[in-house]
């Protein structure tokens, strides 16, 4: 198996950059993506006949632009933050697609900074709203009628069950299933959001797919809450434990690695995905991590099964759509 140390996850590189702290009380924003310019895609077409619709997670820290201006929010059109950006799209996609078409937007997305703030949701909505405009440019241009997994990890999940929240009845006709990765879904978000229905196994479709990796349920920073969750290694929502055996770190090459034998259990008292014999030390956040919070290795850990369970999904969709 290939070594894929771009993929991760939450850009551990940029979120490390020198001006990570820095504040200032007024945003100023970089320029609207324009989606019907490829540039403001990450795209590969592998002919297939369903999709997956890919929102990264946050790869941006606080920056100063040329005349010392401090902004919060991702810069579309500049290498420096496109770069991690990418490497995240080019991650996931090697990781999880499989044979499937993969579609993932750049998006003005807010700053790590603005999760210890008390700025976050003001600047979600700028965000959220790029996303927005890219999903609809998605849905009337690229998608073609095919159906599409809608996914997101971290900032992206957020943004993505938004989405689902907003879907009109003939898109959500296309979607597979909504995988949310490592946010919290409360009580009120179920109750709000009525495209928002729980995965209770391997093959459902029309679902909502979450989980939280943690040490123990001291460690979370997200998913305490959370109203369902599901073990990615074995498909169900009780306790049963799980056995996954993988590399711990997408950060050094796969074959200098020993691999970690992990227990994987799910506790539905609070919705966290305990687990159990994991080795590695570079996960922790820069910011809001914490140790014993796997937080950043939610898709590396687990990619073998989410791409299968994508695949199965995906043809379950079909199956039934026949």
């Amino acid at each position: 198996m290939k070594n894929y140390p771009l993929l991760l996850i939450v850009g551990l590189l940029v979120l490390a950059i020198a001006y990570f702290g820095l504040r200032v009380d007024n945003d100023t924003l970089p320029a609207e993506p324009d989606y019907s310019d490829t540039t403001q895609w990450y795209i590969t077409d592998r002919h297939a006949p369903a999709d997956i619709f890919y929102i990264i997670s946050t790869e941006t820290g606080d920056y100063a632009t040329a005349d010392g201006t401090m902004r919060h929010h991702a810069d579309t059109y500049n290498d420096s933050t496109r770069r991690p950006m990418r490497a995240e799209m080019l991650g996931v996609d090697t990781l999880l697609s499989g044979s499937l078409n993969f579609f993932a937007p750049y998006y003005r997305q807010c700053s790590l900074q603005s999760f210890a703030g008390d700025s976050l949701q003001e600047r979600m909505t700028v965000a959220t709203g790029d996303v927005r405009r890219a999903f609809s440019h998605y849905i009337n241009n690229l998608n073609g009628g095919r159906p599409f997994v809608l996914a997101g990890y971290s900032q992206g999940a957020i943004i993505a069950l938004q989405l689902l929240r907003e879907m009109d009845d003939v898109t959500r006709g296309r979607l597979v299933a909504t995988y949310a990765i490592g946010i919290d879904i409360t009580a009120a978000d179920v109750a709000s959001n009525p495209n928002l229905v729980a995965a209770q196994g391997a093959a459902d479709t029309g679902v909502t797919i979450c989980y939280n990796s943690v040490k123990d349920n001291s460690c979370a920073i997200f998913g305490r809450g959370n109203a369902f969750a599901i073990n990615p290694v074995n498909w169900r929502t009780d306790a049963t434990p799980a056995t996954l055996i993988t590399q711990p770190s997408p950060l050094l090459p796969v074959a200098d690695q020993s691999p970690d034998t992990l227990t994987v259990r799910l506790d539905p008292a609070t919705g966290l995905l305990l687990v159990d014999g994991y080795t590695a030390t570079d996960y922790v956040l820069p910011i809001i991590g914490k140790t014993g919070c796997y937080h950043s290795r939610e898709i590396w850990l687990y990619r073998d099964q989410l791409r299968d369970n994508i695949a199965l999904r995906v043809t379950q969709k079909m199956n039934n759509d026949k």
